[in-house]
């Protein structure tokens, strides 16, 4: 049995199974000695894009590995047509290692292959990759890009209630580290929001966008969903955020996970099954009801909804459920 945790909605409108990729930043390690372990690991075609930025071309798709540093990528990707390993380069990696994280970009991967990514993981940590302990200024996580059963209107509502409900009780579910709490990385909605959105209805795509639009037109969230709402509209996204590093695609973008590489008891499964509790909410149109009318019953004109009260009562409501 997989230990990553199975959604309700397990395929898409096409039949085809869903996919999720994920993103994981870690330090520890030079960019030239995290290469050569993924390498090594997926045996795939290698592309190198520029001295810190390579791809590996596998049978799940393209994995991409780079140093973490637009400076440093824009000055390697200059010189590289000049010498694309420089010796200057390897040793300005070399003390980057230290502060700078390296990403490990996975391609979209079916629901029933995610465990393809173990060796990957067990091949960095035995090399000596950190994560988010080895930092407090990088605030290393790992990003959870979970590909939508489908883009209507119903289901992306279905999946911000769910999330916004839970989002409190994701940062202890997670324990997130104090470093990426005050970072702009990883936001939460603000409560305002969140109570215009649970008492919407059956809200159609430019509710949707009006609204989220009025009060998270950023990267900075920790459910960030500008890629979807980009994949569906860019120019009315750019329109309102005006941020070209916005990739549109047809997933949720969830930052919230620490990366802890380093423990042998870590795993990319143990933060999926963490956001596989969204997954099972938005699928549960009674139980959003019920949690909205207790979200919008609690929350108090200027002080707004108690936090340690919330999260304690979303605790024992899931464990009442068996979804914990």
């Amino acid at each position: 049995m997989s230990r990553f945790r199975k959604p309700l909605k397990q395929v898409r409108l096409d039949g085809k199974q869903r996919r999720v990729g994920f993103e994981l930043e870690f330090t520890g390690l030079t960019f030239a000695q995290a290469r050569q372990h993924v390498r090594q690991v997926l045996k795939g075609t290698e592309k190198a894009k520029s001295p810190v930025e390579i791809s590996f071309e596998t049978e799940l798709g393209e994995f991409n590995l780079e140093l973490d540093w637009a400076l440093l990528k824009q000055v390697s990707k200059e010189y590289a047509d000049v010498d694309p390993t420089p010796d200057w380069l390897e040793g300005l990696s070399r003390a980057a290692a230290l502060v700078v994280p390296i990403e490990l970009v996975c391609p979209p991967i079916a629901l029933d292959r995610l465990e393809s990514l173990d060796p990957v993981i067990d091949a960095l940590r035995g090399a000596g990759a950190q994560g988010t302990e080895d930092s407090f200024i990088a605030a290393l996580g790992v990003h959870i890009n979970a590909e939508l059963p489908d883009t209507g209107p119903t289901t992306i509502q279905s999946y911000l209630k769910a999330y916004s409900l839970l989002q409190w009780w994701l940062v202890d579910a997670h324990n997130v580290n104090i470093a990426r709490k005050v970072s702009p990385y990883v936001d939460l909605y603000p409560e305002k929001y969140i109570d215009q959105l649970l008492s919407q209805q059956h809200a159609e795509i430019d509710d949707i966008f009006d609204l989220y639009l009025a009060y998270n037109a950023t990267r900075n969230r920790a459910l960030d969903l500008l890629p979807l709402l980009s994949h569906i509209d860019n120019q009315r996204v750019q329109n309102q955020a005006n941020d070209d590093r916005i990739k549109p695609r047809p997933a949720l973008h969830y930052r919230l996970p620490n990366c802890e590489i380093e423990r042998r008891d870590w795993s990319l499964a143990a933060e999926w099954n963490n956001w596989w509790v969204v997954e099972q909410l938005s699928g549960d149109t009674d139980a959003i009801t019920e949690l909205s009318q207790r979200w919008l019953s609690m929350s108090r004109p200027l002080l707004g909804v108690n936090r340690n009260e919330w999260v304690k009562g979303v605790d024992q409501w899931l464990h009442a459920h068996g979804w914990q």
